[in-house]
């Protein structure tokens, strides 16, 4: 498959949901439009990089439920579940229980790591890809994705150098921030799990073409308990569901910049 075939928006890999388009010309901090198409899908170019790729197809004892007296309460805007895991691998959480919440918890995990700016860094991506993948598959597709984190095309599109770095004076930003996720099937070996997120794209700071922009999507991942772990056999991408935007006025090039410094990403280790 040529680096235009995987980029312009046919049959992704087999495995896609969507078709993608790169960004058009346009006023580069101007509120941004409710249906646009040129801009905003480039976001979706992140997470389809991976599931362009046609991937090949690890016992902890699963921790006990809160009894009824530490059964959590009802608080719609509190985070649920048992206590975060305390572990890492290349700066992801790891040591998620071989339970349905854990196979969650992974999942949104995963989809952080994955659209990360780590992804554009060499040291950074292979990290990731070993810590998040089923060990056959990362081996077998570590080249396949240095390849399309790594074209020359692709990058410039996006506003990077052919080192994965912004120009002088500008912030590159890629970050997901999932909203939550649902177990479409579950077992001690096995689940697929969805992710609802949104994404924050492109380059921030003044004169940027490629302004900082918001996508919505859902991506469903096959699990498979490995090693101790849960880790990623497989994943599929599909549009939204996105929510009506507001009428706010979109932020300064200035203010972006600043927000992207200043304020960090977060985790999901539940």
């Amino acid at each position: 498959m040529s680096t235009d075939d995987q980029y312009g928006g046919g049959e992704v890999g087999g495995t896609g949901q969507t078709r993608t388009r790169f960004p058009e010309p346009s006023d580069p901090y101007a509120p941004p439009r409710r249906t646009s198409r040129g801009l905003i899908t480039v976001v979706g170019v992140v997470v389809l990089l991976i599931a362009a790729i046609a991937f090949a197809n690890q016992s902890r004892t699963p921790e006990a439920p809160p009894t009824a007296d530490k059964a959590p309460t009802t608080n719609p805007t509190a985070a649920t579940g048992i206590p975060p895991v305390d572990g890492k691998s290349a700066g992801i959480p790891k040591g998620f229980a071989q339970t349905e919440q854990g196979a969650q918890s992974a999942a949104a995990n995963y989809a952080v790591a994955l659209g990360s700016d780590g992804m554009f860094n060499s040291t950074r991506r292979k990290a990731i890809v070993q810590a998040v993948y089923l060990p056959d598959v990362a081996t077998a597709r570590q080249g396949d994705l240095d390849r399309v984190y790594t074209d020359p095309e692709f990058l410039s599109r996006i506003g990077l150098d052919a080192t994965g770095k912004a120009p002088k004076g500008l912030t590159f930003i890629s970050r997901t921030n999932p909203v939550g996720t649902k177990a479409e099937r579950f077992s001690a070996e096995s689940a697929s799990v969805s992710v609802w997120y949104s994404t924050l794209f492109g380059l921030a700071g003044e004169g940027s073409k490629n302004p900082v922009a918001e996508s919505w999507y859902t991506n469903t991942f096959d699990l498979r308990w490995s090693g101790e772990e849960w880790r990623i056999s497989s994943f599929t991408q599909k549009d939204g569901p996105a929510p009506v935007g507001r009428d706010q006025t979109a932020a300064t090039a200035e203010e972006m910049a600043a927000a992207v410094s200043q304020f960090g990403g977060l985790t999901y280790a539940r």
